[in-house]
């Protein structure tokens, strides 16, 4: 009987361990990181891959439904960058959605027919994160906006989680000002 004891306290230590330590996958990218191989679908099912964009900034802007307005001034900014032809042609925005949790029938369907309407009332494409393999092959955490610009050489120039504040709002806006040439 304690030997028994001794396996369940054992196998319970060992369990909160692995529950407690962080992931080295589930850390935000650092400055310098390569852009990962990571293959994005959209709600027509039509493809993007990350990390074949060769000499073009890409801005990453992923997010779940209780995190989509953690960033809303951050993305007012990027809306008004938009406006100058310059910056939607110089700069792959690539907005994700997480759904994980809505990959079955008949909810996936309704959710295409909303991602569908979203991209069209914003101008912009949003990709789907069915599953979120997508989130842990580029290292993000769930439920909160996640923000990375990789620059032209597909290395991170700038990584973000949570409510952006507005210093670093500025900071990300300058190196998109830096990346178009301005």
């Amino acid at each position: 009987m304690k030997y028994r004891h001794a396996l369940l306290a054992v196998a319970g230590a060992s369990l909160l361990a692995a529950v407690t330590t962080t992931s080295p996958s589930l850390a935000l990218p650092s400055v310098g990181d390569a852009r990962p191989q990571v293959t994005l679908v959209d709600a027509w099912d039509r493809t993007l891959q990350i990390g074949a964009a060769a000499n073009k900034p890409i801005l990453v802007v992923y997010e779940d439904s209780s995190s989509a307005k953690q960033n809303q001034a951050l993305k007012d900014e990027l809306a008004k960058l938009a406006k100058s032809g310059k910056y939607k042609e110089a700069i792959t925005l690539v907005a994700v959605a997480d759904l994980a949790g809505y990959d079955y029938w008949p909810v996936k369907g309704f959710v295409k027919d909303a991602i569908r309407d979203e991209s069209r009332k914003f101008g912009t494409t949003i990709f789907c994160d069915w599953n979120g393999a997508a989130r842990a092959k580029i290292g993000l955490k769930r439920g909160v906006s996640n923000v990375i610009l990789y620059g032209r050489d597909g290395k991170v120039l700038f990584a973000h989680e949570g409510a952006m504040p507005a210093e670093k709002r500025r900071q990300l806006i300058a190196l998109l000002r830096e990346q178009v040439g301005e």
